[in-house]
């Protein structure tokens, strides 16, 4: 029988819209264009100006022949152009890449071909890094220099637009596109390949307009909140939180390096109510001098993901002023789509039971569906003792698109009708989860993934080194750091400086082990190596 409510009533333009971020700027800037949208340094822009100054790249974009479908790619701190790229780019249809700056020029060739970047905008710290990139890739995109004033390096003499004289070139009355569809691209987000090559997480404005009306709801962000940028907006588009801003009529604090005495200036002098970042930016906060910190005259919520962090930790920043909330999520979700939801009685426990809920990664997000730990054989829910280990698993509107031009990766990745996080952890009887363990031995160090197979990869092309594995060590500060296991070579020799200086010409310098150990590496009766071993022996030597 044919549902009589959908008889002659259809969608049309009066009651149906795609939903986008987009619009909360244009909103933002109808109802309030003198409220400040942007600080950085000594710079106040209003939404009016930003908004403006986003239909000018839009404008740009599309007179250089950038439409639907095609890549923008940037590799930018947190300055007010990323901010603008964020709104600027999509709004000419284009689909947004964010860059880690922390990359080594061959993966970023990599992602530029993949996602084949038609216009690259670069900050002028990473121009020489991206004319390294672009000397081993294959498309030859425009380049444009942004040239932030509050970097005071070195000038670079190479032949790039100017992103302010281009800016000039775009109409700040600009009609932008809306989506043809919600279901469009926003933006790529490319994984840590972990696994081999990075695979390019595709976003779509539906998913990008929930999650960033969703941390707003989440986090409890009231009207005009004021937010301070200590998480890279390169990691899952800031989380969301550069459109979640505009919804709000917040406004952004930026902030070029992550560093302690700029951190506690912008929370005193600009009235900083919410931050994100790694327990490394609260030890960061925490191990200043006295000299440096600041008192506060409020809480500040400060909002963190990866490795839980340690007790003590917990503890100074609560007596610090801050009240911490421990996220979860993964570039498949658009960032934090699980939070540790904190329940007014468990404030009452002693400050060990509380970090031990606090290490928990919690429940989901109000704008996911669904959240759960599976069985990955029989796609059953494990049971909820807080013991039996499953992969954690999502459903809902703010979980990708799928991967780029990788179809053999989004069916994996949705088997069963569920996205695969590849993580391994339990359900609590109260229904909030924790993360026990990472499949593919994914070492989380100061918020940055790094792959133990990259790290092995590099060593093995030492001639000294004929088996390595190497797994995560517990670090006060970093959260984890790479440890590596060696057996060397008959006849060879090495030691841990000479591996040491090896992989400081091989890896970024973030992935290179802290600690080097030359012992027989325990194997199953298979050869395969038993890293769970391994990983027990690191944490006996993150002691020492």
């Amino acid at each position: 029988m044919q549902n009589p409510y959908n008889t002659d009533l259809d969608r049309n333009p009066a009651n149906h819209q795609p939903l986008t971020p987009l619009t909360f700027l244009e909103r933002a800037a109808s109802v309030f264009p003198d409220h400040t949208a942007i600080i950085h340094g000594p710079l106040r822009r209003s939404y009016a100006e930003f908004y403006a100054r986003s239909r000018r790249l839009a404008s740009a974009l599309a007179k250089n022949g950038i439409g639907r479908g095609d890549t923008v790619s940037v590799l930018l701190p947190n300055t007010p152009a990323m901010l603008e790229c964020h709104y600027g780019v999509p709004m000419c249809g284009a689909v947004l890449h964010s860059i880690n700056t922390r990359l080594d020029a061959a993966i970023i060739a990599f992602q530029l071909d993949h996602a084949m970047s038609k216009i690259v905008i670069v900050d002028r710290e990473f121009m020489p890094l991206m004319q390294e990139a672009l000397a081993l890739a294959t498309v030859k995109p425009v380049l444009i220099q942004y040239d932030d004033p509050e970097y005071d390096g070195a000038p670079t003499d190479f032949e790039a637009a100017d992103y302010e004289v281009f800016l000039t070139r775009g109409n700040p009355n600009f009609v932008w596109l809306m989506p043809e569809d919600e279901w469009d691209a926003i933006s790529i987000n490319y994984t840590s390949g972990t696994t081999g090559d990075p695979k390019g997480v595709v976003s779509h404005h539906r998913g990008a307009y929930l999650l960033a009306q969703g941390n707003a709801l989440t986090t409890s962000m009231q009207k005009h909140a004021v937010y301070l940028w200590t998480l890279p907006m390169f990691h899952c588009n800031g989380w969301c939180f550069p459109w979640t801003l505009s919804a709000i009529i917040g406004t952004h604090v930026c902030l070029r390096q992550v560093r302690a005495e700029p951190i506690w200036n912008a929370l005193a002098d600009e009235g900083v109510t919410h931050l994100c970042g790694a327990p490394i930016v609260m030890s960061l906060m925490i191990s200043a001098p006295d000299t440096v910190k600041r008192d506060l005259d409020r809480t500040v919520q400060f909002f963190t993901a990866a490795a839980p962090p340690p007790e003590k930790l917990l503890a100074d920043m609560r007596d610090a002023g801050f009240d911490v909330t421990h996220l979860y999520g993964l570039t498949e979700t658009y960032g934090p789509a699980v939070v540790n939801d904190w329940h007014e009685n468990w404030s009452d426990l002693l400050r060990a039971e509380q970090a031990a809920l606090k290490s928990r990664q919690g429940v989901r997000y109000l704008a996911l569906e669904q959240l759960d730990v599976l069985d990955p054989e029989t796609m059953r829910p494990v049971p909820r003792d807080g013991e039996t280990i499953g992969e954690v698993m999502f459903r809902g509107n703010v979980v990708m698109k799928g991967y780029f031009r990788n179809p053999k990766a989004t069916q994996e990745a949705f088997e069963g009708g569920w996205f695969h996080s590849g993580d391994l952890g339990v359900m609590h009887p109260d229904g909030y989860i924790q993360l026990k363990d990472r499949s593919k031995d994914v070492i989380i160090s100061g918020g940055e993934n790094i792959s133990s197979i990259e790290v092995e990869e590099a060593l093995y092309g030492h001639p000294a080194v004929a088996v390595v594995a190497v797994v995560a060590m517990p670090h006060e500060k970093w959260g984890e750091t790479p440890c590596a296991f060696v057996e060397l070579a008959p006849g060879q020799s090495a030691d841990a400086d000479t591996l040491h200086a090896w992989c400081r010409d091989k890896l970024a310098s973030y992935k290179v082990p802290r600690k080097f150990v030359f012992v027989p590496i325990p194997r199953t009766s298979t050869g395969k190596i038993q890293k769970f071993v391994l990983r027990e022996q690191a944490k006996g030597l993150a002691d020492r």
